[in-house]
């Protein structure tokens, strides 16, 4: 197929925390595929415009919103090297949650464009979401619970989208205001554990809806998952410190402050590959009801059933999953 135009063929959408960065390294390495340089420019979450600070006031923000591609000149050259016989694709799972994205995706991109989520249990989503900003040293507060519970005041501060642990795994509404916008032959949707527990199926599966030849994906590039970083009195002291410099990483160019926060966190998470922590079944109790009416919306936009999303006990993180299992590689979120 000859592209007309230096834009995307398909994209991988969401969610956060729920293998968009595995699928996007996975269908990388399809010849017939051409992923972005930028794995997550966010382009369509800022309708050609710098984003607002006003929306980035959480720890770390104003720094990583300077890494968004905002301007279309820019978007576009992410893939005027794509081969003429290749689909180009990009990967910001942002664009599930995002309502204002669907509408801009419709009207910048081709009428057949496709879209590709990965959901996973909205629990076990917000968990993973808030250790992974733990063990980075942006979230100040222990206390996953009292995380979520903060969300409602975080996110009137203009704190960016991925603090909203609870909000990001609402994908029923999400989903039903995409469709708003595209045809559902166009959304393939995929759950999380499908992706891990059976990647080749999936990406077979994948590749199909796609319409590129299929087997060629053996399976989820391997790569570290994130470190785990305990609480403690140097461990509080060396997030101070992070978050301090991340405000201060601000003014400097990207790559300048990732470079200098890599002594920071080599010392926070100085314990190496420790596993990070089960999510207590009490603590998931007490978040499971809030998923209930989006859940039965979803599995009604789907036709499938998420019930076991609604259970006592979750799946747990790839880490603590692949503990039972150490035969399987160990992929990316």
């Amino acid at each position: 197929m000859a592209r007309r135009r230096p834009l995307p063929d398909f994209l991988v959408i969401g969610a956060p925390k729920a293998g968009s960065t595995a699928l996007h390294d996975a269908l990388a390495r399809h010849p017939q595929l051409y992923a972005a340089a930028v794995k997550e420019p966010k382009y369509f979450l800022t309708d050609g415009r710098r984003p607002d600070p006003a929306g980035h006031r959480g720890p770390g923000d104003a720094h990583s919103m300077r890494e968004w591609v905002w301007r279309r000149s820019a978007y576009e050259r992410l893939f005027r090297s794509a081969p003429d016989d290749a689909l180009a694709f990009e990967s910001t799972p942002f664009y599930l949650w995002q309502t204002g994205a669907h509408e801009r995706i419709a009207r910048t991109l081709r009428p057949d464009v496709k879209l590709i989520a990965v959901i996973r249990d909205p629990v076990d989503r917000a968990f993973s979401n808030w250790t992974h900003l733990w063990a980075d040293g942006l979230e100040p507060e222990a206390d996953f619970l009292a995380a979520c519970k903060d969300e409602p005041r975080r996110a009137a501060a203009g704190w960016a989208p991925f603090w909203r642990y609870l909000e990001l795994g609402r994908y029923g509404e999400q989903l039903a205001h995409l469709f708003r916008f595209f045809d559902r032959t166009q959304v393939r949707v995929i759950r999380y554990r499908q992706l891990i527990d059976e990647p080749r199926t999936t990406l077979d599966d994948i590749c199909a809806f796609l319409g590129v030849e299929t087997g060629l994906l053996d399976g989820l590039p391997e790569s570290n998952v994130g470190r785990w970083a305990a609480d403690g009195r140097v461990n509080r002291q060396l997030r101070r410190t992070v978050r301090a410099g991340a405000s201060a990483g601000a003014w400097l160019p990207p790559r300048v402050w990732r470079i200098a926060q890599r002594p920071l966190l080599a010392a926070l998470q100085r314990d190496g590959q420790a596993a990070r922590p089960r999510l207590d079944p009490a603590v998931r109790a007490q978040l499971v009801d809030t998923f209930t009416d989006d859940n039965a919306l979803l599995g009604e936009l789907l036709g499938r059933d998420y019930s076991d999303w609604l259970s006592a006990e979750g799946r747990g993180t790839y880490t603590v999953r692949r503990s039972c299992d150490p035969s399987k590689p160990v992929a990316s979120k």
